[in-house]
């Protein structure tokens, strides 16, 4: 894990992708923003099967409930390989009362979690497997967008079958149907952990309820 020290008591770190950055009821100091890269927050069942509950894509806290417990409630893995900056939660408490507009970021962000969440518990449980994935993709590059990472809806897309199969509860041999039909309809094009979105209007129609 290679550090740089930034500004005040900001630490940039390189994470390598499959590391930790928080495991399952683990106590935390910090708090870290996503600067490049995606990271997950997972649960795994008792026979090993591991479902995603949350990503973090670059911008983001991960995670800015830290700010109030002081703990991982799950643990929390990196996708690909990552720069995160670490945030003393100490300084951010000193500093909510002066720096408003900083608090209401962070608080932003919990929001945002939360309703991720909750379109999670929709598509896992109401939709089907094409639009599961349809939602996924859609709302990936729309998060995306902020950081500038997508251009002409062309953008990095890391995730592995197995990966989007315990996002969506699915098997990755399903996923891979899907995916192949989407390529086959001329809704996506997938290639080299690029994601294009070739006819976004049949992808969101595709995503079903989820945009409703």
């Amino acid at each position: 894990m290679a550090v740089t020290t930034l500004e005040a008591s900001h630490i940039r770190y390189e994470v390598r992708r499959h590391k930790h950055l928080a495991r399952r009821h683990e106590h935390t100091d910090r708090l870290f923003r996503i600067e490049d890269g995606w990271a997950c927050q997972y649960r795994l069942l008792p026979d090993g099967r591991r479902q995603i509950i949350a990503l973090f894509l670059p911008g983001d806290y991960c995670e800015a409930q830290w700010v109030l417990t002081g703990q991982a409630n799950w643990p929390v893995v990196a996708l690909t390989d990552l720069s995160v900056t670490e945030i003393p939660l100490h300084e951010i408490r000193a500093r909510h009362t002066r720096e408003f507009d900083g608090m209401k970021s962070m608080l932003g962000s919990i929001m945002h979690t939360l309703k991720n969440h909750e379109k999670w518990i929709v598509n896992l449980g109401r939709m089907t497997a094409t639009e599961r994935i349809c939602a996924l993709l859609h709302d990936l590059v729309e998060r995306l967008r902020p950081s500038g990472k997508v251009v002409s809806n062309h953008c990095p897309m890391p995730l592995t079958q197995y990966d989007l199969a315990d996002i969506v509860g699915i098997s990755s041999v399903h996923v891979n149907r899907v995916l192949q039909t989407l390529r086959g309809e001329g809704v996506i094009s997938l290639e080299a952990g690029r994601l294009s979105l070739l006819n976004p209007a049949e992808l969101l129609r595709l995503g079903g309820p989820a945009h409703v």
